[in-house]
């Protein structure tokens, strides 16, 4: 479970992209960019990691953060077939990019497991993802996000979870 609280709890930041999630509290952010919260403790000190277009960011660059690597070899991994990721997600905005989340072997080979494009309203939204559970190879789940027109308009993620048995 990561809820950005202290860090980033070993999740990494993608080489392969052209810039990164930060982690912010809304505090610290400017007026009509991002959510009001977080929503882990619902207040504005609450951290939460974020992408915002702007005039740094051309429509269509890619920010990506990859989980901790999710071991098969785990004797309870192998038998789990309902093993989710669960997280709460904040797409606000007229001119938003998009999010899409991958499943990742260590070979790279990636499954995409959810695409959201545009505005999807100004409050946390919960999310919960099926990860595939074929073969015996190590995984990690990717967050992409990719950037839009608007320079005021962002993705935020908190409250990232795996399901315990792995």
């Amino acid at each position: 479970h990561c809820n950005f609280e202290f860090d980033l709890c070993g999740w990494k930041q993608d080489e392969n992209d052209n810039f990164n999630w930060h982690l912010r509290t809304s505090s610290t952010a400017k007026l009509g960019t991002g959510p009001a919260t977080d929503h882990t403790l619902q207040e504005p000190s609450g951290h939460y990691i974020f992408i915002k277009s702007s005039f740094f960011q051309l429509p269509g660059q890619k920010a990506r953060i990859s989980s901790p690597i999710l071991s098969r070899k785990n004797k309870n991994c192998k038998v789990c077939e309902g093993m989710v990721i669960i997280f709460y997600y904040h797409m606000y905005g007229a001119h938003i990019g998009s999010l899409n989340i991958y499943q990742r072997t260590t070979l790279k080979h990636e499954k995409i497991l959810l695409n959201l494009t545009g505005n999807q309203g100004n409050f946390w939204q919960r999310k919960v993802l099926t990860l595939s559970g074929d073969g015996d190879e190590d995984f990690q789940v990717v967050f992409e996000g990719i950037a839009g027109e608007g320079p005021k308009d962002g993705i935020a993620l908190d409250d990232l979870t795996f399901s315990r048995e792995c």
